[in-house]
Formats: structure tokens, C-alpha cells, sequence
């Protein structure tokens, strides 16, 4: 069995326009504290970031923030990123990508914008590339991520996805089910991939 002892989280900095985006964050935080394990995320202490945050430290789980220095005062605020078991601050966010991913497991995409988008297809690249076999999760609350999981589906009924065995992530729909879905991913086979090469990219 592949242990698995950290879930990284992308999501919005924003609690988007329905409740249950933030209340969904929350949940997830406290059942990743309740398994014992420990959440990295990008740093922010607003909107649905903060939510999973404050859910893993209201169950007395660790929080590891990773965050840019010029994000640290539009996404969060001095004293909240205090409250964080452990805050790296990076200076871009192609460094801070890096970090992310070596700190992690597996990774979870809850709702959220550009940015979140762009962070899990990086790690859906990488994946396609043979560089990680790290369990990936698409979030997919009250259907949220059903637009993107059409265009891959799309992709790769066009030819474009040459590598589709490797670019499987599940799909969640319950916040409460997402870490049991993980540790049973991690369960079967090697998640490992080459850091060395993605280190290139």
C-alpha cells in the first residue's frame, strides 16, 4: 500500500455564489484532519481556501500554507496565516507550484476559477507525462466541474489525451467522500513518477 500522508487542495480564493462551495471546503478539511492527515494548500485565508483551512485546524489537523509573497495580503492576513501549522512563502508561482506538489499525496480540486483550473491540469500534464501516479480528485459539488470533465472526456475522444490511461481522476461528488476515495486509489498500485524530470519542467 502507497501511504498516503498529505492531500493537497486547489481551490477558489473566493467562496464563490452557493453556501455549499464553502461548506463542502470545511467538510473536507475536517475529514482530512480526522484521518490524521495533513492539508497543503495555497495559502489564502479567504473563501473556499480558508474554509478547507479552518476545517483540518478546527479538528486539530496541520496546515501547511505555500503561498507568493505577492498574494500574501489579496489572498489571506497576517494574523490567519499565523494560525498555520507551517506558512513557506515562495517568490512566484511556478515555485510555489513545485513545493506544492513535492509536500503531497494526492490532490483535490474543489470549485474555484483560472487559477484552480490551471493548477490541476498542470498536475493532469504531468500525470499524462508518466511523472506521478498520485491520486487526483475533481470535486465535482452540485455538478460543478461537469463542464470540464466533458472537454477531457472530449480530448481524448479526438486523439489529443495520446496517454488517457494515465489521465484518470476520479470524481467525487460528496465532500465527506473524498479522502475514503483516495486512500482506496492509493491502495492499488505505484503512485510514484519522476521528480527529477518534472523538476525540468
Amino acid at each position: 500500500m502507497n501511504k498516503i500522508r498529505s492531500i493537497c487542495v486547489y481551490c477558489g480564493s473566493s467562496p464563490g455564489r452557493d453556501p455549499i462551495y464553502k461548506q463542502s471546503g470545511k467538510l473536507l478539511g475536517q475529514t482530512i484532519a480526522e484521518h490524521g492527515l495533513e492539508l497543503v494548500y495555497g495559502g489564502g485565508t479567504k473563501g473556499i481556501m480558508g474554509a478547507v483551512a479552518d476545517g483540518v485546524m478546527s479538528s486539530g489537523g496541520k496546515v501547511t500554507g505555500i503561498i507568493p509573497k505577492f498574494l500574501m495580503n489579496k489572498e489571506a492576513t497576517e494574523h490567519a496565516l499565523g494560525q498555520l501549522s507551517e506558512l513557506i512563502v515562495t517568490e512566484d508561482m511556478h515555485e510555489r507550484k513545485h513545493k506544492m506538489f513535492e509536500r503531497s499525496d494526492a490532490f483535490v480540486t474543489l470549485p474555484g476559477g483560472i487559477g484552480t483550473v490551471e493548477e490541476i491540469v498542470e498536475i493532469m500534464t504531468w500525470a499524462q507525462l508518466g511523472r506521478h501516479r498520485k491520486p487526483m480528485v475533481f470535486a465535482n459539488i452540485n455538478g460543478f466541474w461537469n463542464p470540464m470533465l466533458a472537454l477531457i472526456e472530449h480530448m481524448k475522444a479526438e486523439g489529443f489525451v495520446h496517454t488517457s490511461h494515465l489521465v484518470n481522476p476520479l470524481v467525487v461528488d460528496k465532500a465527506e467522500n473524498i479522502v475514503p476515495a483516495i486512500l482506496n486509489a492509493a491502495a492499488h498500485g505505484n503512485r510514484e513518477g519522476n521528480e527529477a524530470i518534472i523538476e525540468r519542467m
